[in-house]
């Protein structure tokens, strides 16, 4: 059985305003992903992303890209000790 993992990310840049948010659910629900996503007060976008290991570098590499309107300038990721078990993947507010 693939080992789950959990990896928290601040995405820097064009990143709100412009579905990023609506982008990376519907991205983290495609490939089986939990966790979350939500605007920060800078103008930046967190995301934890929780699941096996291929997913979530699939999720990671989405996350330097974004959606069309997007201009993302950095990612910077950190990994969790260990995995908080979400349920689903969910837009925060």
């Amino acid at each position: 059985m693939p080992k789950k993992i959990q990896i928290k990310v601040i995405v820097s840049g064009r990143v709100q305003g412009v579905f990023y948010r609506f982008h990376t659910k519907n991205t983290a629900d495609r490939l089986g992903v939990k966790g979350y996503v939500k605007n920060l007060s800078n103008g930046s976008v967190e995301a934890v992303f929780e699941g096996e290991q291929p997913s979530v570098t699939q999720m990671m590499d989405w996350c330097h890209k974004g959606p069309a309107a997007s201009k993302v300038e950095d990612v910077l990721a950190e990994k969790a000790e260990a995995p908080s078990n979400f349920e689903t993947f969910e837009i925060r507010y």
